[in-house]
């Protein structure tokens, strides 16, 4: 005996309406956020390694 239903009561046609499509893809570069995980230091690049053989070595 099958039983089937020709009319969707309202919760039904609540719940399609919801869950009826799937919802948009979604790219993966959208998914990635890239930032610095700290901030550069001004000071880093400041060092010579140059100098220090001139004031020390010669």
């Amino acid at each position: 005996m099958s039983h089937t239903r020709d009319v969707p009561d309202a919760a039904e046609a609540v719940r399609r309406a919801r869950f009826g499509t799937l919802p948009e893809r979604i790219r993966l570069e959208d998914t990635v956020e890239e930032r610095a995980a700290i901030a550069p230091d001004p000071a880093k690049d400041t060092f010579n390694p140059d100098e220090w053989l001139v004031r020390h070595c010669l």
